[in-house]
């Protein structure tokens, strides 16, 4: 018996209690295998892992919440506007049947296309959308004859930003350049503290790590300056330490256009305004935490700037490296 799952779950009456049988049938602890060594259960496993979101009952129930799904309805959409925003943000055909269910109302379709979607596609289409609906509460709010009362209003508020922090993390690569954040020396604190950093992005949760990736660079760029001779102080604060640092690289030529020279400068700027951020709105003192977007910004800006310092450093060890080992080679 051989069946090309990579074709038949394409299909547009796709039957996920099958593909479930399937994995069943492929389970060496049965005792039986039934079906070919590509449908193992591990690999259907990571298959349907790969094409079908992953959204637990918690999210999505608040999801439902925020677009008032209950009623059958998604947000604002009418028919034509909700067939028009999928296919703009994602490409595909609301009205494809595979996303019929039920009654084959609009939040019923949106329901089927959660469950049979990736969790990139997904992700993408419910943060458009609750970004759509939010922008759209908040004009009503402003025009209307009877607006709801401050408190209606921050819940809502929370549960859009509760509902971006799902849409999101299905979308997953929150922080781009988030494999940066790992120690440059071999102090095994600083590496429990990369570790402690990554592990909360991976949860999803940048605004609860501000204070640890200001302490982390702090320590990424110290470790820069004991390296190259480039003195300071424990006093002395992050962005005046950095500034030190970009001005060896600029006095030593490792900087090989104006414009990295300025983008470094501005570097020191918003490190400035990182320590704000860390004393004021992170959990290093008893602080009403900065907000989820905000946080994920902050993250992705410290995270690439910490790339391209690495690969400078790497330049910069290699040029020493090929150097030593000309004068090596000279006979004498």
């Amino acid at each position: 018996m051989t069946l090309h799952l990579g074709l038949w779950i394409n299909e547009p009456a796709i039957n996920l209690k099958l593909v479930l049988y399937l994995e069943d049938l492929a389970n060496p602890n049965n005792g039986v295998n039934l079906v070919s060594n590509c449908l193992q259960s591990e690999n259907v496993n990571s298959y349907l892992k790969n094409i079908m979101a992953e959204i637990n009952i918690r999210d999505k129930a608040k999801i439902e919440k925020f677009l008032g799904m209950s009623s059958g309805y998604v947000a604002d959409f009418s028919d034509r506007t909700f067939h028009e925003f999928v296919g703009v943000v994602t490409g595909l055909n609301m009205n494809d049947e595979k996303y019929h269910y039920a009654s084959n109302s609009k939040a019923n379709r949106l329901r089927q296309f959660i469950k049979i979607e990736d969790n990139n596609t997904v992700g993408k289409l419910l943060q458009e959308m609750c970004h759509h609906y939010f922008e759209k509460l908040k004009e009503a709010q402003a025009t209307s004859w009877h607006p709801k009362d401050a408190d209606a209003l921050k819940k809502e508020e929370e549960l859009y930003h509760e509902c971006l922090k799902i849409s999101q993390s299905l979308q997953g690569n929150l922080v781009d350049d988030i494999s940066a954040i790992k120690p440059n020396s071999d102090d095994v604190d600083f590496k429990k503290l990369a570790e402690s950093i990554r592990e909360s992005i991976e949860k999803n949760l940048p605004e609860v790590a501000l204070d640890r990736l200001h302490t982390f660079v702090m320590k990424y760029i110290r470790e820069l300056c004991k390296k190259h001779g480039i003195e300071y102080t424990d006093e002395e604060a992050l962005h005046s330490v950095f500034g030190k640092y970009i001005k060896f690289l600029t006095a030593n030529a490792y900087l090989e256009t104006e414009m990295s020279k300025r983008i470094l400068k501005t570097s020191i700027s918003n490190l400035d305004s990182f320590n704000d951020v860390r004393n004021n709105k992170s959990f290093a003192h008893d602080n009403p935490i900065l907000n989820y977007e905000e946080s994920v910004l902050v993250f992705n800006s410290i995270s690439s700037m910490i790339k391209f310092i690495e690969a400078v450093e790497n330049r910069i060890s290699k040029s020493k490296e090929e150097n030593k080992t000309d004068w090596e080679d000279l006979t004498f």
